[in-house]
């Protein structure tokens, strides 16, 4: 009874159709993945990588399928062996597996600004794979987004980081699950794909943890944090459904760069961090270009309609 009460309640919220509420669904969404992967970090800290992955991996795949069970779409596992969603899975896994080096490397603003490059190189393939004419404007606006990524990086004179690099890495990961996702089939259900993707990603890390690490065990404090981060992430998973659902694309795409602003405010609330003059530079380079190209997209896509 109380799942079916769930359910409809559930139902009804993503029914909802409103442009301020789906923005503010998608500004809570990225703050949602800032805390969760804020409690990441404190917990990386003591624990090993891979280990700390897989706790937040065992604990979001048990409220991700408590979500599709409450949502009644069981009966939609089966679209989860879809190959599409699978390889998009495993480019989330990759991705997941980069952010966490670079999370652990260095400030979690720098992490996520050079991880936001991702759009822009989903631009750059859909040109190179799929022959989508750029143009000159574009073309500008991708290579100020990329400028922006290198001073936030701040290359000295032996070239990138290692934990710039794997930001990079991770930014490389999540354009190809993007265009991976544009081919899956509507009718598997978001919730469905999402557990699919928890699933690779607990087991990857399960194995990475007993193969290449020395288990640590963690205590009850970090039993507890971890579980409230797979909790909070796949809470973000579901307000990020809901804002796509409650308003059109083009209208809460360009708040998912309220990422920065998040990061910025929890380096400097937990880590006390402070990005210089030219990561700041780089990230709002960043998130100008990412909201110029969205305008643009938007402003074709109005034209192509009237």
């Amino acid at each position: 009874m109380a799942g079916r009460w769930l359910s409809i309640v559930a139902f009804s919220m993503i029914s909802a159709r409103s442009p301020w509420s789906g923005i503010a669904a998608m500004v809570s969404a990225t703050g949602l993945f800032i805390i969760s992967d804020s409690m990441m970090k404190l917990v990386a800290h003591d624990l090993q990588s891979f280990q700390v992955l897989f706790m937040r991996g065992l604990f979001g795949l048990i409220s991700c399928f408590g979500l599709v069970a409450v949502s009644g779409q069981l009966a939609d596992l089966k679209g989860a062996l879809h190959w599409r969603s699978i390889v998009r899975a495993v480019c989330e896994t990759s991705a997941t597996f980069f952010y966490m080096v670079a999370l652990s490397n260095m400030p979690i603003a720098d992490a996520i600004a050079i991880g936001q490059t991702a759009p822009l190189l989903v631009i750059i393939a859909l040109c190179i794979i799929f022959r989508e004419r750029i143009g000159p404007l574009r073309l500008i606006l991708v290579c100020t987004g990329f400028l922006g990524a290198v001073l936030v990086a701040q290359p000295d004179g032996s070239g990138l980081s290692p934990a710039a690099i794997f930001a990079f890495l991770t930014a490389m990961a999540v354009s190809t699950r993007d265009l991976v996702a544009r081919g899956v089939p509507t009718r598997i259900p978001p919730f469905v794909v999402t557990l699919m993707t928890t699933v690779i990603l607990t087991l990857a890390t399960g194995y990475a943890t007993v193969t290449q690490e020395i288990w640590i065990a963690p205590q009850a404090w970090q039993w507890l944090t971890m579980a409230g981060s797979g909790f909070i992430v796949t809470i973000g998973q579901i307000a990020i459904f809901m804002s796509y659902r409650r308003a059109p694309a083009s209208v809460v795409a360009p708040y998912y760069y309220s990422f920065t602003l998040w990061a910025v405010a929890a380096g400097y609330i937990v880590w006390r961090e402070v990005p210089n003059t030219l990561a700041l530079a780089g990230m709002a380079l960043i998130v100008v270009s990412g909201l110029a190209l969205l305008f643009i997209r938007a402003k074709r896509i109005e034209e192509a309609v009237a």
